[in-house]
């Protein structure tokens, strides 16, 4: 099927929608969520550059990886499609007393208002997921590669083909009661468009992540899990600390990159240098 840009148009609008209604949540998430966190930032830690490299975070909503990236000493652009994410970073940016380098409205398609070959880092841990079409997807990647120096490393985060059908089976299994087809197609298809629970996303299947992103020009440095073998099963994990929660990380860490797995994580983080 022939790529369509009026819908492209259709699913911006509702992406945003979704977010701009949703932005505390969005904030928390993490928080709910901290061994996705933390494992993501373990790679951040393997494979960035040392500061003060530019980073680029497309899709990086309110700001929870920017803001921390900031604090550590690297310069980082902010972009995203919600307006209410960049103004909620604003203000947990201004309380953490830390400035970020820029922050920009943009969608993650079109990035011709930055400068080409300007940063070390792309983040594109977001867009991937709420964009169907994979021609879309594609451009996607193609704009955040644009904007990479020679050498430059992406980070780019797509959520799991099995990850709605898994959250369905744990938080409410009777939904499922007269909409089989529409789950069939989904796991078929990886397009979410039912109207229902999320906004329109595609859930991609492992398998695909590598091809995808060495076709449009990055060499492999890793693949991981980002839940590790805990998704799904994280919530006595969450509420560690000092220790036990340093090695629950790294254990979640190591893991995670062990592809037997990566079909049982609900986030899939690809790390590639630009070639």
């Amino acid at each position: 099927m022939a790529h369509e840009p009026e819908k492209d148009i259709y699913e911006t609008h509702e992406v945003e929608a979704f977010y701009d209604e949703s932005v505390e949540a969005e904030w928390s998430r993490l928080e709910r969520h901290r061994t996705e966190f933390a494992v993501t930032l373990r790679a951040l830690e393997d494979h960035l550059p040392p500061p003060p490299a530019a980073v680029l975070d497309v899709g990086g909503g309110p700001g929870r990886y920017a803001i921390e990236l900031t604090r550590r000493g690297y310069r980082v652009t902010l972009v995203d499609l919600s307006a209410a994410n960049l103004e909620l970073a604003r203000a947990k940016a201004n309380e953490a007393g830390i400035e970020l380098e820029d922050v920009i409205q943009a969608n993650a398609l079109d990035l011709g208002g930055l400068a080409d070959a300007a940063y070390n880092a792309v983040l594109l841990m977001g867009p991937l997921y709420h964009l169907t079409d994979e021609d879309a997807r594609r451009l996607a990647v193609r704009q955040a590669r644009r904007k990479l120096r020679a050498g430059g490393v992406i980070f780019a985060a797509f959520i799991t083909r099995f990850a709605p059908i898994r959250d369905l089976a744990a938080r409410d299994p009777s939904w499922a009661e007269g909409r089989w087809e529409y789950l069939e197609r989904l796991f078929r298809t990886g397009v979410h468009d039912s109207g229902e629970g999320f906004t329109v996303a595609y859930f991609a299947h492992p398998d695909e992540i590598e091809p995808l992103m060495e076709a449009e020009g990055f060499a492999t440095l890793g693949v991981l899990g980002c839940e590790g073998v805990v998704a799904g099963h994280e919530d006595k994990i969450n509420v560690l600390a000092g220790e036990a929660w340093a090695r629950w990380v790294d254990l979640n860490y190591r893991l995670g990159q062990d592809p037997a797995l990566w079909g049982a994580s609900d986030h899939l983080l690809y790390v590639g240098r630009k070639t």
